[in-house]
């Protein structure tokens, strides 16, 4: 019976450790995104650039 109580504890360390690195994952992925939200602006020259390449390649 000791065995199989140990058994489930080290499946618990298990499970709690990839539940930890899943939430690093998550919150490592959503922080990049918001760093990528934050960069500057662009210009209106760059925003009149980019419309006319998209416009001009359809």
């Amino acid at each position: 019976m000791d065995q199989l109580s140990a058994g489930y504890w080290q499946l618990g360390l298990l499970a709690l450790v990839f539940a930890g690195l899943q939430l690093w994952w998550i919150g490592s992925t959503l922080r990049r995104n918001r760093q990528r939200d934050l960069a500057r602006p662009m210009s209106e020259r760059e925003f009149k650039r980019s419309l006319e390449r998209i416009f001009k390649d359809s």
